[in-house]
């Protein structure tokens, strides 16, 4: 468990720019993705260091339309506080991300429920799933919305992404992306609607993912601030390390 780490994790983007500093994502397809289109510090970061590739990273988003920036700091690297007064005067929000991973035998056994159906999306099922994040997604806005639909549909034919859709009482109500690499998989984008949460449902969408992988170590990112990260612990994933991450949206 010890060798896993971030970089196991899955990015949506290209790397367009890499310098001794930082590394440049860039996702085309989609520009109002944050997480695909952002700048992640290799080391440590001073105040002068991020203003010069704040600017960089602002030039090259108006250019093309966009009205965020997005930046991720190194694993375990706590901001300095001048800079953090920075950032915090010019308006920037402040999240962290946590990395779990866990070895599937250590996955709580859950009991059965007939009402509950977990399944791999097949060219049938594709439109529940295109439609059922396109509800989930519209609180983040339509364009966002209905540009995920279409990366829904692009990742249906990913060899590397596997998604699955759980049904309850035959309804489809919750999904996940799981992300296939040698060595990991890892659980993304991991949604059950409110009408059916706190029916088990999205436990038995990880379960699906150590059922179908029990030889390799499952992983996934947290909202550092959010209370889920509280159920994976108790689901006996390991905490592996954060990130600090800022967002400025014009």
């Amino acid at each position: 468990m010890n060798q896993i780490s971030f970089t196991d994790t899955y990015t949506l983007g290209e790397i367009v720019l890499e310098n001794e500093h930082y590394r440049h994502y860039h996702y085309p397809e989609m520009l109002v993705r944050y997480d695909s289109n952002f700048i992640e510090f290799k080391q440590g970061s001073t105040l002068q260091e991020f203003i010069k590739a704040e600017e960089y990273l602002k030039e090259f988003h108006q250019k093309r339309g966009q009205n965020h920036l997005k930046f991720l700091f190194p694993v375990n690297y706590n901001p300095q506080v001048d800079l953090k007064a920075f950032l915090k005067e010019i308006g920037y929000g402040v999240g962290l991300l946590e990395l779990y991973a866990i070895k599937p035998t250590d996955f709580p056994i859950l009991p059965g429920n007939s009402d509950i159906e977990i399944q791999s999306v097949t060219r049938e099922t594709l439109e529940n799933l295109v439609n059922l994040k396109y509800q989930q997604d519209l609180e983040f806005g339509e364009e966002f919305a209905e540009q995920k639909k279409e990366l829904t549909r692009r990742q249906f034919d990913n060899l590397m992404i596997q998604q699955v859709l759980a049904f309850y009482k035959g309804v489809a109500v919750g999904y996940v992306d799981l992300i296939i690499s040698k060595e990991t998989v890892e659980i993304d984008d991991l949604s059950v609607g409110e009408l059916y949460q706190k029916k088990g449902i999205g436990s038995r969408l990880q379960q699906f993912a150590m059922t179908s992988y029990p030889n390799r170590t499952i992983i996934l990112l947290a909202d550092g601030t959010d209370t889920p990260r509280e159920m994976y612990r108790k689901q006996n994933y390991q905490y592996l390390g954060f990130k600090f991450e800022i967002l400025k949206v014009n």
